[in-house]
């Protein structure tokens, strides 16, 4: 039987490059051990060396198996590290990135809004689509899913 006494943690970022299957195994293996987020930190790190496809396909992959640990939290912050090297700076990927993310929250906002037969004037369109904070926009989704009309998004600001 494999665990954390018979698989060994992989402790450096050319063995993830060398052996990113093996890598993410240990990792799962060892995701309630003390040591666990920075061997996911290593692990994020030595992803930065895949193709893009590759490191979805790991980073994926690695969340999937850390379900309900403790660590699955930290993992997906982690992610974030594997499209950008310098997270929290404001670099043009991670705007991109979150700028996407910004988008596909506000298109979601006007969708329930419209399936809940809410109207939706120009000008609060606009507000919705222009809004770049995450936290706000999932304030609004949030209030989108009972409000009775659109002023309902924007109660007590």
């Amino acid at each position: 039987m494999l665990g954390p006494d018979n698989v060994p943690v992989i402790s450096d970022e050319s063995t993830v490059t060398r052996e990113p299957a093996m890598a993410t195994f240990s990792a799962l293996v060892h995701s309630h051990s003390k040591d666990a987020p920075a061997i996911l930190g290593m692990l994020a790190r030595g992803m930065r060396s895949f193709d893009k496809a590759t490191a979805k396909y790991w980073c994926e992959w690695l969340e999937v198996g850390l379900e309900d640990t403790p660590v699955r939290e930290t993992w997906r912050e982690l992610e974030k590290m594997v499209a950008t090297y310098f997270p929290g700076r404001g670099t043009l990927f991670e705007e991109t990135y979150l700028e996407g993310k910004a988008e596909g929250k506000a298109e979601s906002i006007l969708s329930v809004l419209e399936k809940r037969g809410i109207p939706v004037p120009e000008d609060t369109r606009d507000r919705i689509t222009s809004c770049p904070d995450l936290d706000t926009l999932t304030l609004w989704f949030d209030r989108s899913l009972t409000a009775t009309t659109v002023e309902d998004l924007f109660a007590e600001e």
